[in-house]
Formats: structure tokens, sequence, C-alpha cells
């Protein structure tokens, strides 16, 4: 299949005053997706003026191996230095492919908001929030009441789609809407679909009610977009062959504990890992999540909140080599002088 691709030709006008680049920052500006492997992405890029490239996971997973050039602490806070020091890391800070963040950020959200088209008023779509699990093809899997509205909007039409948020406070971050065809689930294929439900809302006791049932919706399509109302507004879209055939990034399942650790325990191991990474001596730093290619902070810089990508040395091969990889970087961090003072 052909690559399709839309790009916004690059401008190359000087880069914006530090100001500007700051307030960027300060509304969490999210993702800047990249040219992927994938088959049939569709991708839109700001002129490169533009580009702050602040936290974009959804860019593709690069090779560059990073930089090991620290600058003293006398000249980390200037401000233009501060913007081309970021600027520069976050350019080549390997990331997930666009369509395996996808499939992963589905795999482990838990709820969105299910479109489906009234069938009480004709033509008008009807949102309601629900609980879903992925399917391990990456088809999202209901439990849905007979009585519920949205179940009888299905009965009479199966179109339908899925509205997911990565982070539902920041709106700048991703968005994905999954467009599909509702199926119910055979009884031959209850028992596991059950299981992968409960897997994700192990408390879902009510789902055995009589009134119940098991829908899968089909994917079709894929959208995400990101960046919203910053400088950074980004989207794709993916079919369903493409979608299903990427896989879940194995380390993403252990991000929840590894973060929970590293900022409960390591909160200045982390903020001294991100000030050697980037070369800017950051306040604060907070793991927001990992995955095999690196982690996403959340740091303080001089009074304002900016969203960054830390990546690893190499690939994470399993949860054991995450530490590996973080215990690295932290004795490289603490034998440079930009983290002692």
């Amino acid at each position: 299949m052909k690559t399709s691709l839309l790009l916004t030709p690059p401008v190359r006008s000087p880069p914006l005053p530090f100001s500007r680049f700051i307030h960027g920052l300060t509304t969490f500006p999210s993702t800047l997706p990249k040219v992927s492997h994938s088959t049939k992405p569709r991708f839109f890029r700001p002129p490169r003026s533009r580009r702050f490239v602040v936290l974009p996971p959804l860019a593709m997973a690069s090779s560059t191996p990073q930089s090991s050039q620290v600058t003293a602490p006398d000249d980390v806070n200037d401000g233009s230095d501060a913007f081309q020091r970021i600027q520069a890391h976050q350019e080549a800070a390997a990331r997930l492919s666009p369509v395996e963040e996808i499939r992963t950020i589905l795999d482990h959200s838990v709820r969105g908001m299910l479109s489906t088209f009234s069938k009480e008023h004709e033509g008008y779509p009807a949102g309601s929030m629900v609980d879903f699990a992925c399917d391990h093809d990456g088809s999202p899997i209901l439990a849905l009441s007979s009585l519920a509205v949205h179940s009888k909007n299905l009965m009479a039409n199966p179109k339908c789609s899925l509205l997911v948020a990565k982070d539902p406070e920041d709106r700048t971050d991703t968005v994905i809407t999954l467009y599909g065809d509702a199926t119910p689930v055979s009884e031959n294929d209850r028992e596991a679909i059950r299981t992968a439900y409960l897997r994700r809302h192990p408390d879902a006791f009510w789902v055995d009610f009589g009134d119940f049932r098991y829908i899968q919706i089909q994917p079709k399509f894929v959208q995400y977009v990101s960046g919203v109302a910053t400088a950074l507004l980004g989207s794709g879209e993916f079919d369903a062959e493409e979608y299903k055939s990427a896989k879940v990034d194995p380390i993403s399942q252990f991000s929840k504990p590894i973060t929970s650790h590293m900022n409960r325990d390591h909160a200045d191991d982390t903020k001294a890992i991100v000030q050697y990474s980037t070369s800017v001596k950051v306040d604060s730093a907070h793991m927001l999540d990992v995955d095999s290619l690196g982690f996403n902070v959340k740091a303080g810089y001089q009074g304002n909140t900016l969203k960054l990508r830390i990546p690893f040395p190499r690939r994470a091969q399993d949860r054991k080599d995450v530490k590996t990889l973080i215990v690295e970087m932290l004795q490289a961090a603490k034998s440079s002088s930009l983290t002692t003072e």
C-alpha cells in the first residue's frame, strides 16, 4: 500500500522570541507527528518556525543517538539558549511510531464517549460516556444494558464511534476517535470477551445482570488529533488493517508502577536525568508514562510547565531493563557538572 503524506512546506524563518516559546509550553502542547513506517498515515505539520516540539509522543521512533554534550550550569538558564536546546533535544528524542502510540493508548484506556445515531431524533448523534476494554486485536469491548438508549440506537444502526482522550484534564493532549460497526458477541466468544473486559474493570459485577450484553466495535478507521489550541496541531488517520496489525508497546504495561515509584521515591533523580538529557536546569520533573523507547515528564522551568520527552540510550527489553537504563542515565547525570553545584 502506498504511503500518503500531506505536509506543509517548511518555512525557514528566525526562531520565535523566548517569551512566546514559553507561552506555548505553558499550554501543554502535546504532539507533532513525523513520518512513520505505517502504510497510509496522513500527517499535518506546522511551519518549521512554529515547531516547538514539546512532548510529541506520536513522532516516529528515531535511531539517532542521544547527544552526550552537556553545558556548564552558568549557561543553561539563558532563555534563547534553553529554547534551542529543548527544540533540538525533542526533535532527536526516540518515540513510538504514531500507530503504535495510538494502539497503546487505547489498550490502556478504560473510558470514552460512545457516539451513536439517535433512533428517536433521526439524523442526530447521541453521546454516552461508557467503560470499555480492548480485545487482543484492539477492538473495543463494551458491556451495555439493553435498556440504555445507546443500545437501542445501535440495534437500529450499528455505525458508531468511540472518542478517547489520553489525558481528559489536558485538552491539548492526544484525542483518538475510533470509527466502526457495533456487533453482538456470540455465545461461543462470550467467556473470553467477559474475561478481557473484567481484566480492565474487575469491579463490574453488573455485567452478569440479565439485561447486559457484550458488543464489540469492529474498527473501520482510527483518527487522532493533538496539540489543539497550540502551535503544535497535528493529526493522522489509520485504516483497520494498520491499526489491528500494530502492537501494544510491551513496556507500557509497567508504566504506572514505574512512574509511581519514581515520583514517590526518586523525584530528585528524575530531575537530574531530565537536566542531563536536555542540558536545561529544570526546577522539578514529574514522570508521566514510560514505554520501550523512553519516558515523558512534566517539568517545571522558571515558573512555567513543560512536557518533555526523555529517550532511553537504547530500547528497553523488559521491566528489569528499564531499571538498568534509568540507573545508567542517573549515573551519567550525577557525573556531569550540570547536576552538581
